[in-house]
C-alpha cells in the first residue's frame, strides 16, 4: 500500500518536472552559441513573413523587412522557470510599422504571432501600445515599466539571431532602458506570420 502510493507521488513529480520543460522549451528558452552559416557570409537568409489582417496580406523577405525603418535598444528576457536571456542590443522593425502594410493597427484590435512550430502569442491593443506588461530588475524584483515597444528582431548584438536562439526572426518587447527584463513567453522564436484581428 505504501509503496502503491509512493509510486503515485513519483508519477506526480514526473509529470510536473516535464510539464515545466515543456513551459520552458516555449517562448524564450534554448539559447545556442551557433551562427547562421548564410548571415556569417553575407549571403541572403532564405525566410518569409506573412502579415494579415484576414483580408490583405502582405508576404515579405527577410531583406525587404531589413529594407524597412529600423528600431533599435534593449532586450532582457526571463523564461517561465526564472532563466535570464540577455541582455542583447536588439535591431528589428516595430510591429506597428509591419501593420501599416495591412491596414493599420486602431484600439481594439488584437495581434496573432505564428511560428512553425506551432507557437502561437496574442498581443491586446494596450501592449501593443507598449503597456500591460510585467517588468523586472536585474535581481527579478518586479519594477515600473518604462516604454516598451514590441518588434520583430532581426539582430542580438550586431549580428543576425541563430536559429539557436530563435531567429533569423523573433519577437522581442524592447526598450530604450537597458536593465528592464520583460517576461520570455511573449518572445516568440522563428515568426513566420504575424495576423492583425479586427474587433
Amino acid at each position: 500500500m505504501e509503496d502503491a502510493g509512493m509510486k503515485r507521488s513519483f508519477v506526480r513529480i514526473l509529470a510536473i518536472f516535464a510539464l515545466i520543460c515543456a513551459a520552458a522549451a516555449c517562448g524564450c528558452t534554448g539559447t545556442t552559441e551557433t551562427t547562421d552559416p548564410a548571415a556569417s557570409a553575407g549571403d541572403e537568409i532564405a525566410w518569409n513573413l506573412t502579415v494579415t489582417d484576414g483580408t490583405q496580406e502582405k508576404v515579405l523577405s527577410f531583406a525587404e523587412i531589413k529594407a524597412l525603418p529600423a528600431w533599435e535598444g534593449y532586450g532582457y528576457a526571463v523564461s517561465t522557470v526564472g532563466i535570464k536571456y540577455g541582455p542583447y542590443t536588439v535591431k528589428g522593425v516595430p510591429l506597428t510599422t509591419l501593420f501599416d502594410l495591412v491596414g493599420g493597427f486602431e484600439e481594439g484590435d488584437q495581434v496573432g504571432i505564428s511560428a512553425p512550430d506551432g507557437y502561437y502569442w496574442v498581443f491586446d491593443d494596450e501592449q501593443m501600445s507598449g503597456k500591460g506588461f510585467v517588468t523586472f530588475d536585474e535581481n527579478l524584483k518586479e519594477k515600473p515599466s518604462p516604454d516598451l515597444t514590441p518588434i520583430l528582431a532581426y539582430e542580438f548584438n550586431g549580428t543576425a539571431i541563430p536559429d539557436g536562439d530563435g531567429g533569423p526572426l523573433r519577437i522581442v518587447v524592447a526598450t530604450d532602458e537597458p536593465g528592464t527584463i520583460t517576461e520570455g513567453s511573449a518572445w516568440v522564436k522563428w515568426v513566420d506570420r504575424i495576423e492583425v484581428k479586427r474587433s
